[in-house]
């Protein structure tokens, strides 16, 4: 269904409503073609890409925690060859915009997942996780480090023609610098936020009940603290923001647009619901209704807040 006053734009691409599938649970989209009508999502993130296949980590990967979900899925994915060989294809075939996960474990890794891509037809912009060890400087990650963040994306954007989205991590003691660099060396706009670091323990073996040992947690528990670190970032930077973090229906959704959002993701939801994305926009779209606006956009940035942030700040 097509929602008129949610209709807007990202990066120059035309969105027929501001929530799209988030990128590694909704596999690489085509999976779902038989359960919801693919053209009525806002868009498709596909699973994060790699220059080779990579079989991910060892089970059990997901863990029900209390408000939400940890995963350690391994970034597992058919590498970018395969993608654009098998999976590509079939997304062509429908009008909805399709953003491509990228990541690596140097920046050499992103430039050439990034390189094959172009050559690809059917892409609407790149999603580049930056939330992985940088494996030639030490294992310190790119989204903790302005500098190493900024080298990446710099990288990238000359090569890249198309809009350029750098999905940022919580796991950092302030996002305005990251954003900042990420903004500085090119980027067309932000997500946030990714999971958070997280444990769970099985007290009976004393053993962490995520096979790989840390997860990342995901879901409602953590909707609070991406609603903050988005509102930061939209201060701090001029590109557009697309929110998620425990985003479960249209009310979560518009609380991401007025903290400062111009679009959100939606992910854990879709594992009870793969058509959350879709029942969210309509839910967003009564929401827009029953604020008598016309224009999703006049939600965008809202926050009535500017004086309790001050005083924040001050203390």
């Amino acid at each position: 269904m097509t929602y008129t006053r949610l209709a807007t734009t990202l990066c120059g691409i035309h969105l027929k409503n501001p929530v799209l599938a988030a990128s590694g649970t909704f596999g690489y989209g085509i999976e779902f073609e038989k359960i919801l009508d693919l053209n009525s999502l806002g868009g498709i993130v596909t699973k994060g890409l790699s220059r080779e296949p990579i079989a991910g980590n060892p089970a059990p990967r997901l863990w029900h925690a209390v408000g939400g979900m940890m995963n350690s899925v391994g970034l597992q994915n058919v590498g970018v060859t395969a993608f654009v060989r098998d999976k590509l294809p079939k997304l062509r075939s429908y009008s909805v915009p399709i953003f491509a996960n990228v990541f690596g474990y140097a920046v050499e890794d992103y430039v050439e997942v990034v390189r094959e891509l172009e050559n690809a037809e059917g892409i609407a912009g790149y999603e580049l996780n930056v939330s992985c060890p940088n494996t030639k400087h030490g294992g310190m990650f790119f989204s903790s480090d302005p500098g190493l963040l900024s080298d990446l994306v710099s990288r990238v954007r000359t090569i890249a023609r198309r809009p350029l989205i750098v999905k940022l991590s919580p796991n950092v003691a302030s996002i305005e610098p990251l954003a900042q660099a990420a903004e500085q060396a090119g980027a067309d706009a932000i997500s946030l936020i990714n999971t958070l670091v997280s444990l769970a323990i099985d007290p009976a073996t004393r053993k962490s009940r995520i096979g790989a040992g840390y997860g990342g947690l995901s879901g409602p528990a953590i909707k609070p603290l991406a609603l903050r670190l988005v509102h930061q970032a939209a201060q701090a930077v001029k590109i557009p923001i697309i929110g998620l973090g425990g985003i479960v229906s249209g009310l979560d959704a518009a609380e991401f647009l007025v903290a400062g959002a111009s679009a959100v993701q939606v992910g854990t939801a879709t594992f009870i619901d793969p058509r959350a994305p879709v029942l969210i926009a309509g839910q967003l779209n009564h929401v827009v209704g029953k604020l008598a606006l016309t224009d999703i956009q006049d939600l965008t940035g809202k926050i009535e807040c500017r004086e309790f942030i001050r005083s924040c700040r001050a203390q």
